[in-house]
C-alpha cells in the first residue's frame, strides 16, 4: 500500500494538471479497493482497475471493514504524517486554487473536494487538520462567489463532513466567521438554487446537537465505548477498537490522533468541554438570518432530513 500511496503523491505533488488528475484517479482507486469486496491486499493492477469495477462489485458493510486487512494497513498507515492522504489532498487543492484563477483546474477541485470527504468518513482523526485556520479557510474561500457552483456543493459537503463529530472544528468555523460566510451566500440572489439547498443542509447540521462520537484512543482502549457509537453516520467508530489497537503508542510516534489536543480552541476535538448547546448556535444564526432559525428547526423536528441519522 505504501507503494501505491507513493506514486499517488508523486503525481499529486507535480505542477502538471495531467499528473494531478492521474494522482487523484489513483488515491481513488485505492479508496474504491477498500471500500469493495475482493482481495484484502490490493495491488497496483487491482488499484488501477478498481473504476471499472465498482458498478459490479459488491460494496462491503462498514461493519466488514473492523476485520478487513486492507482497512486495518490503511488506518494505520492514515495515523501518520508520511501516508495521511488528506493532507497531501489538501495540498493539492492549495495549489489548484491558486492556480486555477481562470476555471481551467475546477474538476480537479471538485474530483479533490470529493476525496478528501471520503478520508475522513474512512480515518476520523484527519478531521483534525481542520482545527487549523489555514485548511479552514481553505474550505471558506471555495465557498466565495467567484467560485462555480460545482464547487460551492462539493465544498459545503466537505465542510459538514469535516465538522461532524468534531466539535473543536465547529468552533474554528465559527471563529473565521464562517457562519457569515455561509448566510452572506444563502441571502445572495446571484446564489443558484442548487447551492441554496446545499446551505440550507448545512444549517440544518450546525443546528443539531454537538455529541462527539468518535472517542479518543485512550477511551477506545479502555472499552468505555459510548452507546451513541451505534448511530449512524459514525458506525465506522465500531471498527475502530481493532482498526485502531496500535494507536496506544500514536504520542510517541507523533500520530494523527494525538494532534486532536492541539486543537486551537485548546480543548481536544472530541471534548465535551468545546460543545454549545443548540439554543446557542441558535442565537448565532440569528445574528445573520433573523426569523429564520425557528423554521430551521421546526424542519428539523417535523421532517427529520438525512432520514433522521442527526436528530
Amino acid at each position: 500500500m505504501e507503494s501505491l500511496l507513493s506514486l499517488a503523491f508523486d503525481n499529486l505533488s507535480s505542477y502538471d494538471g495531467a499528473k494531478i488528475k492521474k494522482g487523484l484517479k489513483q488515491v481513488e482507486g485505492l479508496l474504491a479497493q477498500i471500500c469493495l469486496s475482493g482481495p484484502s491486499s490490493p495491488t497496483k493492477k487491482q488499484a488501477a482497475d478498481s473504476s471499472e469495477q465498482q458498478s459490479t462489485t459488491p460494496r462491503k458493510g462498514l461493519g466488514d471493514l473492523g476485520s478487513d486487512p486492507a482497512f486495518r494497513e490503511f488506518f494505520k498507515l492514515q495515523d501518520g504524517f508520511e501516508w495521511n492522504i488528506a493532507q497531501r489532498l489538501l495540498a493539492t487543492l492549495d495549489f489548484l486554487v491558486a492556480r486555477g484563477g481562470d476555471g481551467q483546474y475546477d474538476l480537479l477541485i471538485v474530483n479533490a473536494l470529493d476525496l478528501i470527504q471520503g478520508v475522513l468518513l474512512l480515518h476520523p482523526p484527519s478531521k483534525v487538520l481542520f482545527s487549523r485556520s489555514m485548511h479552514m479557510n481553505l474550505l471558506l474561500d471555495l465557498i466565495e462567489p467567484v467560485n462555480c457552483p460545482a464547487i460551492q456543493c462539493a465544498t459545503i459537503i466537505t465542510l459538514v463532513v469535516a465538522l461532524l463529530d468534531t466539535p473543536a472544528n465547529v468552533r474554528v468555523f465559527e471563529q473565521l466567521d464562517g457562519l457569515l460566510t455561509i448566510t452572506s451566500l444563502f441571502k445572495n440572489s446571484e446564489t443558484s438554487r442548487e447551492v441554496k439547498f446545499r446551505l440550507t443542509e448545512f444549517l440544518y447540521f450546525y443546528l443539531t446537537p454537538e455529541t462527539p462520537s468518535i472517542p479518543r484512543a485512550d477511551a477506545r482502549m479502555s472499552g468505555n465505548t459510548p452507546a451513541l457509537l451505534q448511530r449512524s453516520p459514525s458506525k465506522l467508530a465500531k471498527v475502530f477498537g481493532g482498526a485502531g489497537a496500535g494507536r496506544s503508542n500514536n504520542h510517541k510516534n507523533g500520530g494523527m490522533a494525538d494532534r486532536v489536543d492541539g486543537a486551537e480552541d485548546g480543548s481536544g476535538a472530541g471534548g465535551s468541554g468545546c460543545t454549545l448547546s443548540v439554543e446557542a448556535k441558535k442565537q448565532f444564526v440569528d445574528r445573520y438570518l433573523p426569523g429564520v432559525v425557528d423554521e430551521l428547526l421546526k424542519d428539523l423536528d417535523t421532517y427529520k432530513p438525512f432520514g433522521g441519522i442527526l436528530s
